[in-house]
């Protein structure tokens, strides 16, 4: 680990073990950041920001072709008098990030009927479904120009479709190509099924990169879009991205899965630690399983992830074995075959173990998986 976090002392954890400099470095960071995250869903998330970002330029290159000219570009000479007229605040709402405030550009003749966003509308449409997948590198700009294409319809020329594919790709490539901290405690990998628009509707995942920074804030670091099939070239361009853009080192990276990550992982931060998702491991447990034996499974599972050390866990984990081995040998196998990248976080306190147990920011806890595995609901669309 970089020397950035190393210390001059070693700290102890709750889990007994004493921690070399860089872990309990590390450790206190990443507690820090608990209580401070940044979400890329919900009310806070970065997702309210990218659906502002899409709306408002669009907004704005329809104000354009309506007026027959770009902002502050008018032709002294036209016939026409109207010209832009500031904006005014509006509220849109959406299913997954709630309400979003946007500026939608007025004219002086009042004559402008916005398209993406209509006078008098307040939800969101396939508008909400299309953003987070337009922040993803690895779509074609065919690809985003067909999302709004669907949008649009017949209602704007195709030389306006091209103008605001143009504008939202300007844009969203300075956020994708932004600089990065050059240390990160924990960097967390996820997908997220997004509908991609080309010719047809298809389902691809668009994997997120969230980081907790040395001074505990969540980034989301960056998006990739997939195809479902990504192995380790995929992965190491994903991560060479990041070492780019300014990222030196990593503590944790946190995944689940994503076959070919964790092999490359070596190759751009060879001193990182591997941790698997924890929410998602008790997750698949569940569904390997009977309901009838879900409270003596999750005690079986509980006692596992809250061992205070690792051979504690192993013990735990033969002890689940010799119970529902032979009821549910690819239980016990998911685990086994798993164990290698899940004993490292069994090195810290409850706090941290917290933190690090899951890629979803959404997963609060390895209690939450247990809730809501048995269904395969995600906690972020639990019933109210």
């Amino acid at each position: 680990m970089t020397s950035d976090l190393v210390g001059s002392a070693k700290d102890e954890t709750g889990s007994g073990r004493q921690l070399s400099p860089e872990q309990a470095a590390a450790a206190a960071m990443v507690a820090d950041a608990r209580a401070r995250g940044l979400e890329l869903t919900g009310p806070d998330g970065l997702l309210k920001l990218f659906t502002k970002n899409v709306l408002e330029t669009a907004l704005g290159e329809e104000m354009t072709e309506h007026l027959g000219h770009a902002k502050n570009r008018a032709d002294p000479d036209r016939e026409s008098t109207n010209n832009r007229n500031g904006h005014r605040s509006k509220t849109v709402i959406s299913d997954a990030v709630g309400e979003v405030e946007i500026e939608v550009p007025r004219d002086r003749d009042s004559t402008f009927e916005p398209q993406i966003v209509r006078k008098r509308q307040r939800r969101l449409g396939d508008v909400d479904e299309i953003v987070l997948s337009l922040y993803a590198k690895g779509l074609t700009t065919g690809e985003i120009s067909a999302h709004f294409s669907e949008i649009y319809g017949a209602s704007v020329s195709k030389e306006t479709v091209s103008r605001i594919t143009d504008s939202v790709i300007a844009e969203m490539q300075e956020w994708v190509s932004r600089p990065l901290d050059a240390v990160y405690v924990a960097v967390f990998v996820d997908a997220i099924m997004v509908k991609v628009r080309d010719g047809q509707v298809a389902n691809r995942p668009v994997y997120a990169a969230i980081g907790v920074t040395v001074d505990g804030r969540k980034d989301v670091l960056g998006l990739w879009a997939g195809s479902g099939g990504e192995g380790a070239k995929f992965w190491l361009g994903v991560l060479t991205d990041l070492r780019n853009r300014g990222m030196r080192d990593v503590f944790f990276l946190v995944c689940d899965g994503l076959k070919g990550l964790p092999e490359v992982v070596e190759n751009v931060w060879p001193q990182t630690i591997v941790q698997t998702c924890i929410v998602h491991l008790i997750r698949i447990s569940f569904r390997l399983t009977s309901r009838r034996d879900t409270d003596a499974i999750k005690r079986g599972i509980r006692a596992i992830y809250t061992a205070p050390t690792a051979d504690a866990a192993l013990a735990a984990l033969d002890d689940l074995d010799e119970k529902w081995g032979r009821t549910y040998p690819a239980m016990i196998r998911l685990w086994r075959n798993a164990w290698t990248e899940f004993v490292p976080f069994l090195d810290y306190d409850a706090e941290i173990r917290a933190v690090l147990c899951s890629t979803n920011a959404n997963h609060s806890t390895p209690a939450t998986a247990e809730r809501y595995g048995r269904e395969g609901i995600s906690p972020a669309r639990r019933p109210r």
